[in-house]
């Protein structure tokens, strides 16, 4: 099974820039980054353990700055 995660497009633009560690955490904490991901371990074709694992990497302003908006937009 294919999922959208399969895969990780990097641009020409960004192979040939040089971005500091500082600089990519700093992106990261103002625009905030989702991981998702699944496990399943199997023998002859039967699940045997699931793990799940659902991780949300954000700064607190940012995050209350969505929640805000997502509030508006129900109201």
């Amino acid at each position: 099974m294919s999922s959208s995660f399969d895969q990780i497009i990097v641009s020409e633009e960004w192979e040939n820039t040089d971005v500091s560690l500082l600089e990519t955490l700093d992106h990261v904490l103002n625009r905030g980054l989702v991981i998702a991901g699944e496990i399943t371990i199997a023998v002859a074709d039967i699940d045997l353990i699931f793990v799940g694992l659902n991780v949300m990497v954000s700064s607190v302003e940012t995050a209350q700055e969505v929640l805000r908006n997502r509030q508006t937009e129900v109201e």
